[in-house]
């Protein structure tokens, strides 16, 4: 083989080795914490939300242990252990968190500016200032209002 032969094989080879060492590469799954501020049995009542979510998630082709992962966390009633569990989803790197409630989404909020929190069923975003804005959230929270004053006069 002459040395220009081979400077072109070695040329087509190089370029192509990129692509077959990215095929060849695991894709993360995606995973999601779940703050609750619940029990996380069956006797609670807030566990149909959580239920619903993973459900609806699930009828949008996102099936936990096939393409996406959740890491539950529950305080099982208990305020205080909202700050800890946040801060070990923090830790896990999850890809995003899931707070069911304001107290969660506040645990949330303290514990990452940078990971994307959706809270499902704060009380008033903008009072209890995990957002500037209805309109304009900023930062990393996100979700679900039903008493914000602002809505009220939407609603009528």
């Amino acid at each position: 083989m002459r040395r220009r032969e081979f400077v072109i094989l070695l040329g087509g080879a190089a370029a192509t080795w990129p692509l077959i060492a990215h095929s060849q590469q695991a894709t993360k799954m995606p995973q999601i914490g779940l703050l609750s501020p619940s029990h996380g049995d069956k006797s609670d009542a807030s566990l149909a939300t959580l239920n619903a979510f993973t459900s609806a998630l699930s009828e949008l082709g996102h099936t936990e242990g096939q393409n996406i992962a959740f890491d539950r966390k529950f305080a099982d009633g208990d305020a205080n252990k909202l700050t800890r569990l946040a801060q070990e989803l923090v830790e896990r790197r999850v890809d995003a968190i899931v707070a069911f409630s304001t107290p969660a989404a506040r645990a949330a909020k303290q514990a990452t500016s940078a990971i994307p929190i959706v809270a499902i069923g704060m009380a008033d975003p903008v009072e209890d200032e995990l957002v500037s804005s209805l309109a304009r959230p900023g930062g990393n929270v996100t979700g679900t209002s039903f008493l914000g004053p602002e809505l009220v006069s939407k609603r009528l």
